[in-house]
C-alpha cells in the first residue's frame, strides 16, 4: 500500500447548465520516497487531483487515502490534524507573508502547532535548502528562486510524509526552475517524502521517478517508471 493512494476518483462539478467532469476515474500511488509528475494542459484535472489529494476536497466517487486513512471518511477535526501533521503545501506563487523575515514564514507552522524549539527547527530547515544565510530578509529582498526555497522549507517545517507541488517552478526561470526541481527531488530521497507535482511543463516531468499524463480529466496511459 503506498503512502497516497486514489482509487478510481472521478469529481464531477454541478454547474448551472450541466454537471462537469474534472477527473474520470482516475487512479495513482505515491511511495515514501517517490516523485510523481502529474503533467497536462490547463483544465486537464492536475490542480482538481492535487486538491483530493491534499484532502482540501473529495472524489464524487472512488476514494483517496493517506497514510491508510479514506480522506471523505475523516471528522473535520480529524482532517485538520492530517492536513497540519502529514501533508505540505508548495505552490507557484509562494504565498509568503510579506512582513515576515524568511525564518519567521517558516517558523510560523511550528508556533501554530506550538511545537517547541521553533526557531531553531525552523533555521535547520533554511540550512536544508541553503538559504539560512537569508534566514532574516524580508521576501521582496530574494529572489524567486529563493523565495520558493524558503516556501519549501515552511512546507518542510512539520516534517510531512506527503509532499504536494503545484506549478512550483511556474514562476522561475528555467535555470532557477532546476534548481527548486532538483531540491524536491532530493527531499524525496533524503528525507522519504512522498512527492507529486502538477507541472504544465514536460521538460519538469525529467526529475520525477513516475509521470501520469492527463487529459481531459483522464490518464492517458498508465504511469511508467522513468529509467534514470
Amino acid at each position: 500500500m503506498g503512502l497516497l493512494e486514489a482509487r478510481n476518483v472521478t469529481k464531477i462539478y454541478q454547474t448551472e447548465s450541466a454537471p462537469v467532469a474534472a477527473l474520470q476515474n482516475v487512479s495513482l500511488q505515491a511511495d515514501a520516497g517517490s516523485f510523481v509528475a502529474l503533467v497536462g494542459r490547463s483544465g486537464c484535472g492536475k490542480s482538481t487531483l492535487l486538491n483530493l489529494c491534499g484532502a482540501m476536497d473529495f472524489p464524487t466517487s472512488g476514494e483517496v487515502a493517506i497514510d491508510g486513512q479514506v480522506t471523505s471518511q475523516l471528522s473535520d477535526a480529524a482532517l485538520t490534524r492530517l492536513r497540519r501533521e502529514k501533508i505540505g503545501f508548495v505552490f507557484q506563487s509562494f504565498q509568503l507573508l510579506h512582513t515576515l523575515s524568511a525564518v519567521e514564514n517558516v517558523e510560523l507552522p511550528l508556533l501554530l502547532a506550538r511545537r517547541g524549539h521553533a526557531r531553531q527547527a525552523a533555521l535547520e530547515r533554511l540550512r536544508w535548502v541553503e538559504m539560512k544565510e537569508f534566514a532574516y530578509r524580508l521576501p521582496h529582498q530574494l529572489s524567486g528562486g529563493e523565495q520558493q526555497r524558503v516556501a519549501i522549507a515552511r512546507a518542510l517545517a512539520l516534517n510531512p510524509r506527503l509532499m504536494l507541488a503545484d506549478e512550483p517552478t511556474g514562476n522561475l526561470d528555467t535555470a532557477t526552475g532546476e534548481v527548486v526541481l532538483n531540491l524536491l527531488r532530493r527531499m524525496a530521497r533524503e528525507l522519504g517524502v512522498a512527492l507529486v507535482m502538477a507541472t504544465h511543463s514536460r521538460e519538469s516531468t525529467a526529475a520525477a521517478d513516475y509521470v501520469i499524463n492527463l487529459r481531459d480529466g483522464r490518464i492517458e496511459h498508465e504511469p511508467a517508471l522513468q529509467s534514470r
